[in-house]
C-alpha cells in the first residue's frame, strides 16, 4: 500500500548498493528529541509508532522522512517532527547529528533536547501514537530494524547531564 500523502521532492525509493530499498531520494533525516531526566521523572524520548501502511509499519522509530533536495539534515528532521509529531522547532536544541552513509544514500539522526514545552502527539496519518518513552524502556518495544541497530551508539552518545539530568 502506498502513502496517501501527496508527493513532495526527495520522496522516493532508493535502490542501495547495500542490497536494501530506502526512502529518500536526497536521503532521509529523522529526530532523537530527549526531555532530560528531573526529578522522579527518567529521561525520555519520543518514538513513533509507525502507521501499518509505511514500510515495515507498526514499529517503532524516530519521527522523520525524506529530505527535500535544497534542505539540510536538521532542517529536513525539524520539518518531519512538526509534521509527524506536532513538534515546533523553537522548542527543540539541536545537539549534533549522527550521519548512516551508505555513499549512494544516508540517514541523519539530528539528535536534540527540548528547550521549551513540547506536546509530542501525531499529527498526520504516518503514526498511530508518538511517545514519551524513558530511555531503559526504548528497547523493550518493537524497534524498526534500523533503529534497534542504531539505539546503542545514540544513547551512548548523549552527555551525561541530558540522560542524568541537570
Amino acid at each position: 500500500m502506498t502513502s496517501p500523502r501527496p508527493r513532495h521532492p526527495g520522496d522516493g525509493w532508493v535502490d542501495c548498493r547495500c542490497g536494501r530499498r530506502h526512502w529518500g531520494l536526497a536521503g532521509a533525516a529523522g529526530l532523537l528529541l530527549v526531555r532530560p531526566a528531573s526529578g522522579s521523572q527518567p529521561a525520555a524520548v519520543v518514538l513513533q509508532h509507525r502507521a501499518l501502511w509505511s514500510d515495515q509499519g507498526g514499529t517503532w522509530g524516530l519521527p522523520g522522512g525524506a529530505r527535500h533536495p535544497d534542505e539540510t539534515a536538521v532542517e529536513a528532521a525539524l520539518r518531519e517532527a512538526q509534521e509527524e509529531a506536532g513538534i515546533e522547532p523553537s522548542s527543540v536544541r539541536v545537539l549534533g547529528e549522527h550521519v548512516l552513509d551508505h555513499g549512494d544514500w544516508s540517514y541523519t539522526t539530528v539528535v536534540a533536547v527540548t528547550s521549551g514545552p513540547v506536546d509530542a502527539r501525531p499529527t498526520d496519518d504516518e503514526s498511530l501514537e508518538i511517545a514519551w518513552v524513558a530511555l531503559d524502556d526504548v528497547e523493550r518495544r518493537p524497534l524498526l530494524p534500523a533503529f534497534a541497530d542504531a539505539w546503542p551508539v545514540l544513547r551512548a552518545s548523549l552527555p551525561d547531564e541530558v540522560a542524568r539530568g541537570a
